[in-house]
């Protein structure tokens, strides 16, 4: 079986980057940094969404389906420093050689993590092969939009069409729980409460909840046929029954196919 690597990130402002290329004061408080850059970006692009590399990595969560079943984890733990978990991340490529899924990994996720690991001199040896170590990576690479070994669905599903569906509402009319938790725009605010633990979560979820839709999208282009889906399905309900957090439960619950 060929590695299925499901991801999904959280992020925070760099208040850290910002300071430094708008020359802000070290003492003014991080929310002023945030809002200065915000405001400045509204100003530019009509939008206060912070470009690729100002966007600090909090957490990475993954589910990865291989032969020795379903696992899922998060890189990132709060005493685990950015660096590390982006070098965690792209070792794991490194090892597992896996496909990698995602929900709109190709427009955020990935451009965050490389510009990060640009910044942290991060190796990335695996991801960006396009055929000079592998061959076969010449034909089936991460960075091509339409190969396969990243599966981006929010894009594949527009049919590359730029304009994709969230995930939230996508995996709810399938039948998936959808968004458990905090939301992406909170994730800030959650942050500076010192509530690693509600982010972590809330990025699990959404990485399960990509992986059911991954698992359906297989079924659609029969990939997968309707016994061995029914299997993956079940596998992903037994994995989160052992689980002891409170949001598996809520998140099985709202689970109704």
């Amino acid at each position: 079986m060929t590695p299925t690597l499901v991801f999904d990130i959280e992020t925070i402002p760099d208040v850290a980057g910002i300071r430094k290329l708008h020359e802000l004061p070290e003492d003014l408080p991080d929310p002023e940094v945030a809002e200065i850059a915000a405001q400045k970006r509204r100003v530019q692009t009509g939008s206060d969404f912070l470009p690729a590399y100002l966007h600090r990595v909090v957490v990475i969560s993954c589910v990865l389906r291989d032969d020795e079943g379903l696992r899922l984890f998060s890189i990132g733990e709060p005493e685990a420093n950015e660096a590390s978990a982006i070098r965690r991340f792209f070792e794991g490529i490194d090892k597992y050689v896996p496909q990698i899924v995602s929900w709109n990994g190709r427009g955020f996720d990935l451009p965050v993590l490389v510009n990060r690991a640009l910044q942290h001199s991060v190796g990335a040896a695996c991801f960006w092969d396009n055929g000079r170590e592998n061959q076969d990576f010449r034909f089936n690479n991460y960075i091509n939009r339409f190969h396969d070994r990243h599966t981006d669905l929010m894009d594949v599903l527009s049919l590359y069409g730029g304009r994709g569906s969230p995930l939230d509402d996508v995996a709810r009319l399938a039948g998936f729980p959808g968004k458990v938790g905090i939301r992406a725009n909170a994730v800030w605010e959650s942050y500076r409460r010192g509530e690693l633990a509600a982010i972590r979560n809330y990025c699990e979820a959404d990485c399960v909840n990509t992986y059911l839709v991954f698992l359906r999208f297989q079924l659609m282009r029969c990939a997968l046929d309707a016994a061995r889906y029914a299997e993956e399905c079940a596998l992903v309900r037994s994995t989160l029954e052992k689980r002891p957090e409170p949001h598996w439960r809520e998140f099985l619950s709202l689970w109704t196919t």
